[in-house]
């Protein structure tokens, strides 16, 4: 048995936006406007109940932040996919996240300066990487994709401090 529900981030189920405020890390799908050159790249991220945020940190990059491929295709090209997902043996437990939404690059202001915090309360590696002056990667969702089987029980996490 399966259980899906396509919906604005109104309509998501509870587990699902658990499941967004909790996991540690999803992947984040991008393309170039012209010619469409894809690339999915894992991202650790934070949910603050509207927009998911990441943070361009300071491992190393072979180039500079803003000229980062996932940077400049979403410079490019706003619409994106985002997915985090539950795997597990126990096939009744899979569960997915998938997120259609359009992203943007901050560099300053307001929603800038929360991400950095909302990041850094939920990954204790930023509380001493120095992310202001760096891009940070805002994603709206505008429709979602929620599916789990309807046997699967909620996962616990451990919290981010507790990692």
């Amino acid at each position: 048995m399966q259980d899906r529900e396509r919906n604005s981030i109104e309509h998501t189920p509870r587990w699902a936006l658990n499941s967004l405020l909790r996991s540690r890390l999803g992947h984040l799908a991008c393309s170039t406007g012209r010619g469409g050159k894809l690339l999915v790249i894992p991202i650790c991220y934070a949910f603050d109940g509207s927009m998911i945020y990441s943070a361009i940190d300071e491992k190393p990059k072979s180039t500079e932040p803003l000229a980062l491929r996932r940077v400049s295709n979403i410079i490019e090209n706003p619409k994106v996919c985002f997915i985090v997902d539950e795997y597990c043996e126990d096939w009744r437990r899979l569960q997915y996240l998938l997120v259609h939404g359009t992203a943007a690059v901050l560099t300053e202001g307001m929603d800038f300066d929360a991400a950095i915090s909302l990041l850094r309360r939920k990954y204790r590696q930023y509380e001493t990487m120095r992310l202001e002056g760096r891009p940070i990667i805002e994603i709206k969702p505008m429709r979602i994709v929620a599916w789990r089987s309807r046997d699967a029980k909620v996962i616990r996490r451990p919290s981010a401090k507790g990692i």
